[in-house]
């Protein structure tokens, strides 16, 4: 229709690291502003922005160094966050959901996914990737503190966020896919009430 104009899906990306989700959102059409603490990972991030330009038709992708709680204090808000493997490292992952309902307009989602607390998740993703495949410096993780799905549900809640979905994540031979095994990685959609 002519003179119709199409509003991007304005989503952040919390512990962006080096922008790999970050621009996969911008490539499906969103403006993504990609955030983490360190100035590394968004000099990486920066880096391969520049080395492979997003295609034609992307949305908008941004890159801050700052903290989460930096967007709180200025009243920033988005249609959309996403926290991917960051809630299990937080000191305080009751007060990072809340957080996280701050930074998102009301009816806007919430995407987290974590690790579960379980023997498996031990074997598999504390044991198995840091001391057996050396896939992750040992010490990366702290077992203790994996989030079970009721967990994770109750902050949410508690921060007037109400579980839309959840999944597993499986690992397979062209990267992650949807499991209903939530015993090791998961990720869970909230919509902010």
């Amino acid at each position: 229709m002519r003179g119709r104009t199409t509003r991007h899906v304005r989503v952040l990306d919390i512990g962006c690291g080096a922008g790999l989700a970050s621009e996969a959102l911008a490539e499906a059409g969103h403006d993504v502003l990609g955030l983490d603490a360190s100035a590394d990972g968004i000099a990486a991030a920066r880096a391969h922005l520049e080395a492979h330009p997003l295609p034609a038709g992307s949305g908008t992708l941004d890159y801050r160094v700052g903290s989460a709680e930096e967007l709180v204090a200025e009243q920033a808000r988005f249609d959309a966050v996403v926290a991917l493997e960051i809630i299990e490292h937080v000191t305080d992952p009751e007060a990072f959901m809340k957080m996280l309902s701050d930074l998102v307009e009301p009816g806007g989602i919430v995407i987290v996914s974590t690790m579960n607390r379980t023997l498996r998740s031990l074997a598999v993703g504390k044991i198995g990737a840091e001391y057996v495949l050396r896939l992750l410096p040992i010490g990366t993780h702290e077992w203790r503190k994996f989030l079970t799905p009721a967990e994770l549900g109750r902050f949410g809640r508690e921060s007037r966020l109400s579980i839309q979905d959840i999944a597993g994540m499986t690992p397979s031979l062209s990267g992650w896919k949807e499991s209903r095994d939530l015993s090791v990685n998961y990720i869970a959609a909230f919509r902010k009430d």
